[in-house]
């Protein structure tokens, strides 16, 4: 939908262009982090809410929850410069940096113990089939 100054979107727009849906836009409406204006029951979104849209599910696909994002809104609309919001931002990713080294080490510890436990089945099982074979021919 478009008017003489300014791009909107419906939901079913938005939902299709960014493979989600209606349901999962309605949900970021009712957590604050998108704010359509209203015509009746219809939902208009701007340009704004199409790229607050965008930073949301960025941010889900690098691990921020939906209050952290919504944070980094509340900075940016607060600071224009954009000062706070990248310093927040940087803090923010170097958490989740230090959670994921977290959880690769983590996975190598339960890979190396699954490693062991598989060897230990194996090892077992050849012992058994052999244990069988032989007392069959005995």
């Amino acid at each position: 939908m478009t008017d003489k100054d300014q791009t909107t979107y419906s939901i079913s727009e938005l939902a299709k262009e960014f493979d989600i849906t209606t349901r999962s836009i309605r949900f970021y409406e009712d957590q604050g982090l998108l704010t359509p204006q209203r015509q009746g029951q219809t939902r208009i979104y701007s340009k704004r809410d199409r790229v607050r849209l965008k930073l949301i599910l960025r941010g889900k696909r690098l691990g921020f929850s939906l209050a952290e994002t919504g944070q980094l809104f509340e900075l940016y609309d607060a600071d224009k410069s954009s000062v706070t919001q990248l310093t927040t931002m940087l803090k923010l990713i170097e958490l989740k940096k230090t959670e994921l080294h977290q959880q690769l080490d983590d996975i190598k510890v339960v890979l190396m113990e699954l490693i062991t436990v598989e060897k230990r089945c194996r090892d077992t099982l050849t012992d058994a089939r052999t244990h069988e074979t032989k007392t069959a021919t005995d």
